[in-house]
C-alpha cells in the first residue's frame, strides 16, 4: 500500500540504547524466520498454484509473495535507508487498498521467478541498511521499530498465505508434526474460572514493536466475571448442532439468522457429516473432526449463538485482556498470560509448528494467573467489541494500517492462532475482522458476570 504518514512521538529507549548489536541480532532472526516461512508456504506448490485464485476471499500466492517485497523495500529501504525505488512502476500492483483481493489475479502481477528474484534482491539490500542502522534518533528507527513492523507484515502475509493453502484443492502441500496431547490435569480443569473485578492497564506505551492500535496503556475497569478455562472445543460445539442450535431463531441475533439463512450455514466451514459423526478437510487432508480441539473456522454470529444458546455471552475485548494479562500479585499488566518471557513451544501454539489447534487444555505453563488456558496461540477468539481506537490513540507509521477500519463493521478478535508467527504475538495484539468471516482461524470462549448486577456494568 502507499502509506499516508502521520507522526508518533519516539518511543521509551530499550533494548537499541543498552546493545544495538544485539538488537540487529534479533531483527536478523525476525526477517530471516518469516522469510523462511514465506518460501516453504511459495515454494510448496507449483506456478500453476502461485498464480492461481483458489478463492475470492484471497489473493493469489503469488501477489501476497511480492506485496511481501514490495513493502519490505517501501519502507526499509525507501524510508529508513533513504535509497531510490527499485520498481516503482509495480507499487500500484501491490497497493492493498487500490486493488480489492477479486481483482488481483487480473493484474500484470510479476511472474513467479521475477516475483522471487525481487524478493531475494530486496531483502539483500535490506541486510545492507540493518548493518548501518543506529536504532535511535527517527521514530520510524528507533527501538528498531520499522524493522519489527516489517516482520510483523510479513508473518501476517504467511498466515493469510496459509488460510489460502486451506482453501486450495488439490494433493496436500504442507506438513508438520501434531501438537503434543493434552496433559494429564486437562480432563479434570474446572470449566470457568473467575476474573476478580478492578481496574487494569489495558493496551501498551512501552512494547518497542507494538502497532498503533495496541496504544497507549489506559486503565479500563472491568466489573468480575466467569471465563472459560479453555476456548469452546469441537466436542461442545457439536452439542450445539446437535441441539439444533443452527435452526433455532432465538440463539441468533436478527443479523446472524439473516446470515446464517442467506448462507446456508449448518456446522463449521471445511465441516462435512458423515453417518453419525463428523469429517473435516485440514489442509487438503479429510479426517475425522476431532472433539478435544478447540473449534475453529466458526464466524463471529455463530460464536454469539452459541455462547447465547449456553447461557452465557462472548467476552468483551477488555475483558478478554485483562484475563490473559492482569497478575492480580503484583497488580501489573504482563506482556503475555505466563509472563514478560518471549513464547517457546512449551507455552504456546504458534508459528506454524503444527497445522492445527492444541486439545483443550494444553500448555499448561502458558496459563494465565486467572487460570486460563491457551489464551495466546492455537486460536483466534471472538470477542463482542467492535473494533475501536484507545483513547489517545495517535495512527502511527501510516493511517491505513488500523484508522480506517475503525467503527461496528469490524469484531474484535484476540490472542492469535497456530499460524501467527511469534513476533507478531503478544497479549495486547489486536485483530479485527467482518463478523461473517469463517476461513480465519478463529474460534472462541464464553463468559458470563459474577453477579447479574454486574451485567450492566460490564466494560
Amino acid at each position: 500500500m502507499t502509506p499516508t504518514p502521520s507522526t508518533r512521538p519516539a518511543p521509551p529507549r530499550g533494548r537499541a540504547a543498552d546493545d544495538p548489536d544485539a538488537l540487529r541480532e534479533t531483527i536478523a532472526g525476525s526477517l530471516l524466520t518469516a522469510r523462511e516461512r514465506t518460501y516453504l508456504l511459495t515454494d510448496s506448490v507449483d506456478d500453476g498454484d502461485l498464480v492461481r485464485q483458489h478463492s475470492p476471499l484471497m489473493s493469489p500466492l503469488v501477489w501476497d509473495l511480492a506485496h511481501i517485497a514490495n513493502q519490505e523495500e517501501l519502507w526499509l529501504l525507501r524510508g529508513v535507508g533513504g535509497r531510490e525505488p527499485m520498481r516503482p512502476e509495480i507499487d500500484p500492483l501491490y497497493d492493498a487498498f487500490e486493488h480489492p483481493r477479486a481483482e488481483r489475479p487480473t493484474l500484470p502481477l510479476l511472474p513467479p521467478a521475477e516475483a522471487r528474484a525481487y524478493v531475494r534482491e530486496v531483502r539483500g539490500r535490506v541486510l545492507d541498511v540493518l548493518e548501518a542502522a543506529r536504532f535511535t534518533g527517527d521514530p520510524l528507527v528507533t527501538d528498531g521499530f520499522a524493522f519489527g513492523m516489517v516482520a510483523q507484515h510479513e508473518q501476517q502475509h504467511d498466515e493469510t498465505m496459509l488460510i489460502t493453502h486451506q482453501l486450495r484443492t488439490g494433493a496436500p502441500a504442507l506438513a508438520a508434526a501434531p501438537p503434543p496431547g493434552p496433559p494429564p490435569d486437562a480432563i479434570g480443569l474446572p470449566a470457568e474460572v473467575l476474573v476478580p473485578g478492578g481496574p487494569f492497564a489495558m493496551g501498551t506505551s512501552t512494547q518497542p514493536w507494538a502497532l498503533d492500535n495496541e496504544r497507549p496503556a489506559h486503565t479500563v475497569h472491568v466489573p468480575s466475571f466467569y471465563l472459560d478455562t479453555t476456548p469452546v472445543s469441537n466436542a461442545a460445539y457439536e452439542a450445539f448442532i446437535a441441539a439444533g442450535g443452527y435452526d433455532d431463531q432465538r440463539w441468533w441475533s436478527p443479523a446472524g439468522w439473516t446470515h446464517r439463512q442467506r448462507a446456508g450455514l449448518n456446522a463449521p466451514l471445511y465441516w462435512r457429516r458423515e453417518g453419525n459423526g463428523w469429517l473435516r478437510t485440514r489442509f487438503g487432508v479429510t479426517e475425522p473432526v476431532p472433539p478435544a480441539e478447540p473449534v475453529l473456522h466458526v464466524s463471529w454470529y455463530e460464536a454469539e449463538a452459541y455462547a447465547r444458546w449456553a447461557g452465557r455471552r462472548l467476552p468483551t475485548e477488555a475483558e478478554w485482556e485483562k484475563a490473559a494479562r492482569f497478575d492480580p500479585a503484583t497488580r501489573r499488566s504482563r506482556r503475555f498470560p505466563w509472563g514478560d518471557a518471549d513464547p517457546s513451544p512449551d507455552l504456546a501454539n504458534l508459528g506454524q509448528r503444527h497445522l492445527q489447534p492444541a486439545p483443550v487444555g494444553s500448555y499448561p505453563g502458558g496459563a494465565a494467573p486467572c487460570g486460563a488456558r491457551q489464551l495466546v496461540g492455537d486460536v483466534w477468539e471472538w470477542t463482542s467489541s467492535d473494533f475501536l481506537p484507545y483513547p489517545g490513540f495517535r495512527a502511527w507509521p501510516y493511517r491505513e494500517y488500523s484508522e480506517v477500519f475503525f467503527g461496528s463493521e469490524y469484531k474484535m478478535l484476540r490472542g492469535g492462532s497456530f499460524a501467527v508467527g511469534p513476533v507478531a504475538s503478544r497479549a495486547t495484539f489486536r485483530n479485527w475482522d467482518y463478523p461473517v468471516r469463517r476461513q480465519i482461524f478463529a474460534g472462541f470462549r464464553t463468559a458470563r458476570p459474577a453477579a447479574p448486577a454486574a451485567a450492566a456494568g460490564a466494560a
